[in-house]
């Protein structure tokens, strides 16, 4: 039996990222060679992948990238908050977001089929899974279109890579005010740009279950016209981006902010890992 040393444990757990036991056992099998005992591990965890499909994947890090005409930005999730902050972990998120660049893929199935260095980014996840140990899943991919750019990633614990991650793209010189949008962003989660872009059945359907609370409320009926405008315009508020009250004065609306610093924003995207 090779005489494995805890310093050589060590190093290649920080390496790698794998558990103190699977790592001296590899290196035990290895002889001390720490390379075959990468190679040991690879294989082990590549017949674990299939094993570990169904595992929930609530940790990760979100991650963007400029050109000059686009934003790209992912999630890549992993299981524990341990693997999110390993190097080789945030080192696979670099790669994978800059294959997902270059390839100027929209969507996870694009990006997952892009190349990287003679492998497909699913092949370069699923190898780097095999050695950590973990699932690691591309969750979310969203590639933002425009003039000019602001980009927010937020850590919401500093010992981790950034779990929330937002792109603005508008026009306009105003870039302090621009990247301020994209910090309200962050915090208020809208989901549509304006209004008019919410689809017509989710505006009904709110509709709907307003108009039957305030009927259960004992409103009078003549009152329900105004009093579910009233409420659906609290809805818009929650789900639209112009509509919001600015995160830093509550008594202006984004709208508003943005015709003040005569920037219009053209679109937007926001991943919050595991949501």
């Amino acid at each position: 039996m090779a005489n494995v040393s805890l310093q050589d444990v060590k190093a290649l757990r920080e390496r790698l990222g794998t558990g103190m036991v699977d790592t001296k056992n590899a290196l035990v099998e290895a002889d001390g060679d720490i390379e075959k005992a990468v190679e040991i591990l690879r294989l082990k965890g590549a017949k674990g992948n299939a094993k570990r499909a169904d595992r929930s994947t609530s940790e990760g890090l979100v991650a963007a990238v400029e050109s000059a005409t686009a934003v790209t930005l992912i999630e890549l999730a992993c299981e524990t908050d341990f693997v999110a902050k390993n190097e080789r972990f945030i080192a696979l998120g670099e790669k994978v977001l800059q294959a997902v660049a270059d390839s100027g893929a929209e969507t996870v199935d694009a990006a997952l089929a892009a190349g990287f260095e003679g492998k497909t980014v699913a092949e370069l996840i699923d190898d780097d899974a095999a050695i950590i140990g973990e699932k690691v899943e591309l969750r979310q991919v969203a590639r933002i279109a425009g003039e000019k750019f602001a980009v927010y990633l937020h850590k919401t614990n500093q010992d981790l890579p950034a779990q929330i991650g937002v792109v603005v793209s508008y026009t306009g010189d105003d870039a302090d005010t621009a990247r301020s949008i994209a910090q309200h962003i962050s915090f208020a989660a809208p989901i549509y740009l304006d209004k008019d872009e919410v689809p017509e059945a989710e505006v009904e359907n709110e509709r709907r279950i307003v108009e039957e609370i305030s009927r259960n409320e004992g409103k009078p009926e003549a009152a329900l016209p105004k009093i579910v405008e009233g409420r659906l315009g609290a809805f818009f508020k929650q789900v639209a981006l112009l509509e919001q009250d600015y995160a830093r004065d509550n008594k202006l609306s984004v709208k508003k902010v943005l015709a003040d610093a005569g920037l219009t924003v053209t679109g937007f995207a926001r991943f919050k890992v595991g949501a």
